[in-house]
């Protein structure tokens, strides 16, 4: 192969990888074959050069179908819809027989998804083929046909794309390796640790325990207990909850504190706790704790990276990644008794925390700022509507948790002005029903009990409460028919007791 060739070679190569900013990602053992793809948004994802002498047309058409193949191959690696390849061959002469019909036109493989676009720069062809080039790239590579092609220049520009490549592939390797972890290990510590104080303390199985150490519980977040929202990010429901939370904790934590460095780390896993237990208090009444929403929010982090730097995410632990997200949100929707509220809320809390403080070293102000503004509104409509929403599910939490403290005024007003706009289901009523007995309306106490059995028919809880408020009237005979309803839905031993008794 003339110098000429060689030169021509690795001036392209300079030019894609200098000033075209493509990333040289393969060169063979000989240096003939190079493959480039694109860091920024271009027309063509991947450029492919190959320097060889092609003495027949039928070899051309050989090679072009494999790096076809090779292009269908990259497309999946990056999960891409479809690829564009610029395919450059460089060679001395044309093929001895007709040729252009094959590099005229592009060949498509995957039906489309993967199209190869084929200039050839031989001598005589060398203009046509770059002007082509320029055309597909809007670029404004240039060689001269009197240039000198002297093995110090080709060297030269050898060297220059090869640097580049290198500090580039230093910089990847950096951005994985930025902080070392601390927070990570903090945080697997203190959920340890919590765990063994609540198991000491009544057990993390156990409903009082852990709302008295401060799981995600509606009626007392209702009532003011706000920090309810951050709690819950340390404590566990269970061995099996505790061990796969930290194993979880443990690679996703090290890889975004070593991503992003301590502190943002810190930023990106209290908040993502935070926005899991906001959603999971919107959208479920449920007592729910664990880190979750916060683990999710570190997915939510690496998918950040993923859209400013697509090309490095899915050529590193992208793929991976996504898998993961998909098949936990599968698992959380299929499995009962799992917060998928709280995933999905952690998820999209770690992704904006992570846009409001970008990387490490670097700014996006625009982005940023977009990113604090969409947080900012996502907070405050999610605790508006947490806390003000019309759904029966809050004002029942509400009332809820006004009963259990003893407040049954306040809870009898708050559940009254819910059955009056017409908003009240099955457990409004029976709620207001229990206040109002409990401040001795028994007349309105019935009547309101008997509209929850309306709306629910198995509504064991309101026959037995009807039957123990009709025998402390003397209506015995009323209070047998609810005392046998209640037995007969659900056999419980207090239901059977009184039914003897009154009996």
């Amino acid at each position: 192969m003339a110098e000429r060739e060689h030169y021509l070679y690795w001036k392209l190569i300079n030019y894609f990888v200098i000033e075209q900013d493509y990333r040289l990602i393969h060169i063979d053992r000989e240096e003939k074959e190079a493959w480039l793809e694109t860091v920024g948004h271009k027309k063509l994802d991947v450029i492919r050069i190959l320097v060889q002498d092609i003495d027949w047309t039928n070899w051309l058409k050989r090679d072009i179908i494999q790096t076809g193949l090779r292009a269908a191959g990259i497309r999946k690696h990056l999960m891409k819809r479809e690829v564009n390849v610029l395919n450059i061959y460089v060679t001395e002469h044309t093929p001895v027989d007709d040729y252009e019909h094959v590099i005229q036109q592009p060949y498509d493989t995957e039906n489309g998804k993967a199209r190869i676009q084929t200039v050839l720069m031989a001598k005589e062809t060398t203009n046509d083929a770059i002007y082509r080039m320029n055309e597909m790239l809007n670029s404004h590579f240039q060689t001269q046909a009197m240039e000198i092609y002297d093995p110090a220049l080709t060297y030269e520009l050898r060297q220059s794309a090869i640097q580049k490549t290198k500090r580039r592939q230093r910089e990847e390797k950096e951005l994985f390796e930025y902080g070392k972890p601390f927070f990570t290990y903090l945080f697997i510590a203190v959920q340890i640790l919590m765990f063994l104080i609540v198991e000491s303390s009544g057990g993390s199985t156990n409903i009082e325990t852990l709302i008295k150490y401060g799981a995600k519980y509606n009626p007392l977040i209702l009532a003011g207990e706000w920090w309810r929202f951050f709690t819950p990010i340390f404590l566990h429901i269970g061995l099996l909850h505790l061990l796969m939370n930290t194993l979880a904790l443990y690679y996703l934590g090290m890889a975004v504190e070593k991503i992003f460095g301590r502190f943002r780390f810190l930023w990106i896993y209290l908040f993502s706790g935070f926005t899991g237990s906001v959603a999971s208090f919107v959208f479920t009444n449920n007592l729910s704790a664990g880190a979750s929403g916060a683990i999710f929010g570190c997915f939510g982090a690496l998918l950040y990276m993923g859209v400013v730097n697509p090309r490095l995410f899915f050529r590193t632990i992208g793929v991976n990644v996504i898998a993961v997200i998909i098949i936990n949100l599968i698992f959380g929707f299929t499995v009962p008794g799992i917060d998928n509220a709280g995933h999905i809320g952690g998820l999209i809390g770690g992704f904006l925390a992570t846009g409001i403080v970008h990387f490490p070293g670097k700014r996006k102000w625009g982005l940023q700022f977009v990113s604090l503004l969409a947080t900012a509104s996502a907070v405050y409509f999610m605790l508006n509507w947490g806390y003000h929403n019309d759904h029966p599910d809050t004002e029942n939490a509400r009332a809820q948790g006004q009963i259990e403290n003893g407040e049954y005024g306040a809870a009898y007003e708050t559940l009254l002005g819910l059955v009056s706009e017409g908003k009240g289901d099955a457990d409004s009523y029976f709620k207001l029903a229990y206040t109002e007995a409990q401040l001795q309306k028994y007349e309105e106490a019935k009547k309101h009990f008997n509209r929850a059995i309306e709306l629910q028919p198995d509504f064991h809880e309101a026959h037995f409460n009807l039957a123990l408020i009709y025998n402390e009237q003397g209506d015995i005979e009323a209070a047998k028919k609810h005392a046998y309803r209640a037995v007969e839905i659900s056999d419980q031993e207090t239901y059977r007791d009184f039914l003897k008794e009154i009996e």
